[in-house]
C-alpha cells in the first residue's frame, strides 16, 4: 500500500519534464480553437468585404452570361475567358482566403507557440498494432472527441432550426420578391446562423481549452520518485556530491596543514581559533594567511607550530579578524597592517634575542 502511495503522481512537473513532453509534441491545446478562429475570421472578413465581393462576383457572372453562344467561340477564346474569370474570382475572394489562413496559423501559434516535433511524423510500428488501435478507438479520449462532435452537431442543428423557425413568417412574402432579393434574404438568414453558431462555439472552445489544459497538467504530473530521479540526473546524486565535497575539503585542509611549517607566526584566540601568517618582503606585498581553523583544526595548527618551533601568540581580536576577513592564500587587508606589523615586529625581536643569545653561548 505504501509502495502504491509512493508512486502516485502528485507532484507538479519540473521544467525538464515539460521540455521533454513538448519535444514529443505533447502540449495542451484545443482542436476546436482553429476551427472557431477560422469561422470567426471568415465572418468578420465577409462583414467588411462582403458587399465588394458580392458586387464583383455579380459582375463576373453577368460577364459569363453575356457571352455569345458556344458555337461562335473558339477553344482558344474559351480558355482565355475561363482564365480571366478564374483569376478575377480568386482575386475577389483573396481577402477571405488570406484571413482564413492567417487565423488558422495564428490560433495554433497562440496555443503552443512555434513548435516542430519530429516525434509526430516518425513512423512507429505500435501504430500498426490492431490491438492497440482497437484500444485507442474505445479510449477515454475517443469518447470525449465523439461527445464534442455530437455536441457541436446538436448546437449547429439547434441554432439552424431556431433561426429558420423565426424566419418562417417571412416565407409567404418571398413569392412576391425578385430573384436577387430572394438570394439576398437567404444569404442574410445563413449569415445569422453562422454568427449564432460562432458565438456558441466560442463558449464551447473556452470550456474545451480549460478542460484540455487541466487534463494535460494532470497527465504530466510526476511521482515523488520521478522528481527525485530527475534531480539526480540533472544535479547529481546528493550523497555523491556530498562525498566529493568532503574529499575536496580534506585535500584543501591537507595542503593547508603542509603550509603551516612555512609560517612566521601563529596567532590564537587562544583555544577556539588559530591563524598562521607568513611575510616575505621581497616576494609579498603584505603578510599572507597560510592556514586558519577552529576547534580541532586550530589545535592541529598549534601542534604543528610547536613541532616546527613557530612562535604562537595569543591575540583574541586579531585572530578573530584574520579568521573572518582573510581567506587561505590571501594577503591581509590594509585595515590589519598595523596590528599584524606589531605582531611581526615583536616576533622578529624575539628571534633576534634568541639568535643573539645563541651566538653569545
Amino acid at each position: 500500500m505504501a509502495e502504491k502511495s509512493f508512486e502516485e503522481k502528485t507532484e507538479q512537473p519540473t521544467p525538464r519534464k515539460r521540455e521533454d513532453v513538448r519535444k514529443k509534441g505533447e502540449v495542451a491545446k484545443s482542436r476546436e480553437l482553429p476551427s472557431v478562429a477560422v469561422l470567426l475570421t471568415g465572418l468578420i472578413t465577409l462583414t467588411v468585404f462582403g458587399s465588394y465581393m458580392y458586387s464583383q462576383i455579380q459582375t463576373i457572372m453577368k460577364g459569363a452570361f453575356s457571352l455569345p453562344t458556344l458555337h461562335d467561340l473558339s477553344l482558344a477564346d474559351l480558355m482565355v475567358f475561363g482564365e480571366k474569370m478564374i483569376t478575377s474570382f480568386i482575386l475577389t475572394i483573396s481577402p477571405l482566403l488570406a484571413a482564413i489562413v492567417i487565423a488558422a496559423v495564428f490560433s495554433n501559434i497562440m496555443q503552443v507557440g512555434f513548435m516542430f516535433s519530429g516525434e509526430l511524423i516518425k513512423p512507429k510500428l505500435s501504430k500498426l498494432d490492431p490491438i492497440k488501435g482497437f484500444g485507442r478507438l474505445f479510449s477515454k479520449q475517443s469518447f470525449m472527441e465523439l461527445f464534442k462532435c455530437l455536441l457541436k452537431l446538436a448546437i449547429v442543428g439547434g441554432i439552424a432550426y431556431w433561426t429558420l423557425r423565426g424566419e418562417m413568417k417571412n416565407l409567404p412574402s418571398l413569392g412576391e420578391m425578385e430573384v436577387h432579393s430572394i438570394v439576398a434574404y437567404i444569404l442574410v438568414a445563413i449569415f445569422k446562423i453562422f454568427i449564432r453558431c460562432t458565438l456558441a462555439m466560442i463558449f464551447l472552445v473556452v470550456i474545451d481549452y480549460a478542460f484540455q489544459r487541466w487534463e494535460f497538467e494532470k497527465k504530466i504530473k510526476m511521482s515523488k520518485k520521478e522528481v527525485k530521479d530527475e534531480f539526480k540526473r540533472t544535479e547529481g546524486d546528493p550523497l555523491i556530491k556530498s562525498r566529493i565535497k568532503s574529499i575536496q575539503m580534506q585535500m584543501a585542509r591537507r595542503r593547508m596543514m603542509q603550509a603551516v611549517p612555512q609560517a612566521d607566526v601563529v596567532i590564537t584566540n587562544p583555544t577556539a581559533l588559530a591563524v598562521a601568517l607568513k611575510y616575505d618582503s621581497p616576494s609579498m606585498g603584505a603578510p599572507r594567511l597560510l592556514a586558519k581553523g577552529s576547534g580541532k583544526i586550530a589545535a592541529k595548527i598549534k601542534e604543528l607550530a610547536v613541532k616546527h618551533d613557530i612562535p604562537i601568540l595569543e591575540n583574541k581580536d586579531l585572530a578573530r579578524s584574520l579568521y573572518s576577513l582573510v581567506e587561505i592564500g590571501e594577503e591581509i587587508p590594509p585595515a590589519l597592517y598595523q596590528a599584524v606589523a606589531e605582531v611581526l615586529a615583536y616576533i622578529y625581536k624575539l628571534k633576534g634575542k634568541y639568535a643573539h643569545a645563541g651566538s653569545g653561548n
